[in-house]
């Protein structure tokens, strides 16, 4: 009866193993203009992106991230990073990412 439970109980994980596996290429292409920022971009769900915005900087920084899948039209997200802080943006698309390629343009606020 053990042998069995064990049987069943790695069957389950191994079917639940593809539901957890979502990950995809992400691609950034970054203008700073002589801004101090770092960026990491996160493949949140099968369908969400985000990235993280840093500014390490004594300038507060305002910054435009365009998401693009692909086949789906851009998701542009405007947002204002002050000096040593971060902020985040996100995106959802209809359709499951196969790759992201996301364009990060900074300007001195």
């Amino acid at each position: 009866m053990k042998k069995l439970c064990c049987v069943v109980s790695g069957c389950v994980l191994l079917v639940m193993l593809p539901l957890t596996a979502f990950a995809y290429p992400i691609d950034v292409q970054k203008q700073l203009n002589g801004l101090s920022i770092d960026y990491n971009a996160y493949d949140t769900d099968s369908d969400i992106a985000s990235i993280q915005v840093n500014n390490y900087g004594t300038t507060d920084a305002s910054c435009t991230v365009v998401f693009n899948n692909g086949p789906e039209a851009p998701r542009t997200r405007k947002i204002e990073v002050a000096a040593g802080k971060h902020k985040n943006a996100t995106a959802k698309f209809t359709r499951t990412i196969i790759k992201m390629r996301i364009k990060l343009t900074c300007t001195p606020k």
